[in-house]
């Protein structure tokens, strides 16, 4: 199983670990579960630091047999909408603005000569941090930035959740600039108000090519 990202060459420093840190951000499938050992050796080779640190404590609270990873992953990602892993979710809630920021991501992506393949949304965050892994210098770390505040609220929420996925935030976090004043007020708004409401919902939820192309099973 190859996991790791493209880097360039030669590297002044060693490149984040996006595509390491999406994979661990999946849903923990039998497949997922069984790479434990090799994914455990993907941290030890990420250069010493906080984000090593971070993955490693990921790694010692990611515990239990797959059936206990995977219900865990549903009760903290799929039933509580504070902690969604589709970052255009906190800004825009079901609403049809929602709609069309899915639809500007996967133009994006597609520019970028990576369209997307997958059963996820584009704005699912392990799809943002696969695309980081293999896009053109600065594209992906672009990306993330400007959802930025989505991030840091996804990981405040995990982190009073005390869940051990908190720790693959602070690893993100750790690899993107400081959270800027306004970023700062940004997240402090979305914590306060909440993603908006549209009474007339996603009806529709945007053109085609921006609703995805299955769900997870």
């Amino acid at each position: 199983m190859r996991i790791r990202g493209r880097t360039s060459s030669p590297p002044r420093t060693a490149p984040p670990p996006w595509a390491l840190l999406s994979y661990l951000l999946r849903y923990p499938s039998p497949e997922v579960a069984a790479a434990r050992a090799e994914l455990a050796a993907e941290v030890a080779a990420v250069p010493a630091g906080p984000v090593r640190d971070a993955l490693e404590r990921f790694m010692d609270g990611w515990t239990g047999d797959q059936t206990a990873l995977a219900a865990r992953y549903v009760e903290t990602f799929d039933l509580r909408r504070r902690a969604s892993l589709e970052l255009t979710y906190y800004a825009h809630g079901d609403t049809r603005e929602r709609g069309m920021a899915l639809l500007r991501l996967k133009k994006l992506y597609r520019a970028a000569g990576l369209p997307m393949d997958s059963a996820e949304l584009p704005d699912h965050l392990t799809v943002m941090l696969a695309f980081a892994a293999l896009a053109p210098d600065g594209h992906g770390e672009a990306v993330l930035g400007q959802h930025r505040p989505a991030i840091e609220l996804l990981r405040l929420s995990l982190h009073d959740l005390e869940s051990p996925y908190a720790h693959l935030l602070d690893a993100i976090a750790a690899c993107l600039p400081p959270l800027t004043v306004s970023e700062r007020s940004e997240v402090a708004r979305l914590a306060r108000e909440g993603p908006p409401e549209e009474a007339v919902g996603l009806e529709p939820y945007g053109p085609p090519e921006a609703m995805p192309n299955g769900a997870r099973t």
